[in-house]
């Protein structure tokens, strides 16, 4: 397929679809689509453009593995650390046994505050304790407690939202430094990611989006997340960092943490370490889906694809991604 045809591909769904955000297409190096579309703020009518800054969800979990593996290889964090000796007598119900490679492999077994196996609708008020109260990631210590753990570490996956905010914590622990800082230093600077970030919701910057729960209206999801991310979400970025950040991850690093760790076969994929992969190629891809978020990017290394779509609506980014899959990546 050449330019012009997925260029008009790619507007038509925008249009079916009533997409709001952006969307961009590298092939060998250089960038073939870049797209935006919709409102970064529907009541001012601020447009979206392909710089707008967005949240990426649970894509931020690629951005905190990366983070704990310079950590580990720098033997400030190493992987086979309990986290129960950053812990101490913090969150009691975690398994002594549980590793940081355990947490990164989601193969950990401690209790999760947000289950997603048993969630209902996205915009299900989910949080148990006011969202404007978790700023900080000691501060999540009130939603990670009282979860008991779910089975025996190492012995199955199962995607946990809490084991990310647990590396968080016990990153900024072993340095003492603020988690959102800790990722720019050791990830963030190093890429060039300079619109990267744990945003405020309460206090976006300009050139940053909301988040809105539909497709139409004015309801954004304000109420719905954390007024400011840890390690398992909540971090803002572009499409073009997105595509630097897979271009800056170091080969030996790439080989660790896209590693297959556990077959996912509910979700069509394997699991690394902070990454999901392709059941049985080298394609790579980071997800995120919260209220008011939508986001899936496929790096092929073999193949020399990166797409990527985020959406400031619920459900906004997954025809445009199915669209990508079919045609430029194949996943």
């Amino acid at each position: 397929m050449g330019p012009d045809d997925l260029d008009g591909r790619v507007d038509a769904v925008i249009a079916e679809s009533r997409f709001s955000g952006v969307v961009r297409v590298d092939v060998d190096g250089e960038t073939v689509l870049a797209r935006a579309a919709g409102w970064a703020h529907r009541a001012h009518r601020v447009p979206m453009t392909v710089a707008t800054r967005l949240a990426i969800a649970s894509a931020t979990k690629g951005l905190t593995a990366l983070t704990v593996l310079a950590l580990a290889a720098d033997g400030t964090l190493p992987r086979a650390t309990s986290a129960r000796e950053l812990l101490g007598p913090d969150l009691p119900l975690v398994d002594d046994r549980v590793t940081v490679e355990h947490l990164l492999a989601h193969r950990s077994g401690i209790g999760d505050f947000l289950d997603e196996s048993a969630a209902g609708p996205i915009d299900e008020h989910v949080l148990t304790v006011p969202v404007h109260t978790l700023a900080d990631t000691e501060s999540y210590l009130a939603v990670l407690d009282g979860h008991p753990q779910a089975f025996a570490p190492g012995e199955r996956f199962a995607y946990c939202n809490a084991g990310y905010v647990v590396l968080a914590l016990l990153a900024e622990r072993a340095t003492g430094t603020p988690f959102p800082d800790l990722v720019d230093a050791r990830v963030g600077r190093p890429a060039g990611l300079a619109d990267t970030a744990f945003l405020r919701s309460d206090a976006l910057p300009a050139g940053a989006a909301l988040g809105y729960l539909d497709a139409e209206g004015d309801r954004t999801n304000v109420l719905h997340l954390p007024v400011r991310g840890s390690g398992d979400g909540g971090a803002f970025s572009t499409v073009a960092d997105i595509h630097r950040l897979w271009a800056s991850i170091d080969p030996d690093v790439a080989a660790l943490a896209w590693a297959p760790r556990s077959a996912v076969p509910e979700e069509g994929m394997r699991y690394g370490l902070g990454f999901w992969l392709h059941p049985t190629g080298p394609a790579v891809a980071l997800e995120g889906y919260d209220a008011g978020v939508s986001f899936r990017s496929v790096h092929d290394p073999v193949g020399r694809t990166t797409h990527t779509v985020i959406a400031n609506w619920s459900d906004g980014a997954w025809p445009l991604a199915r669209l990508l899959r079919d045609v430029v990546t194949g996943w």
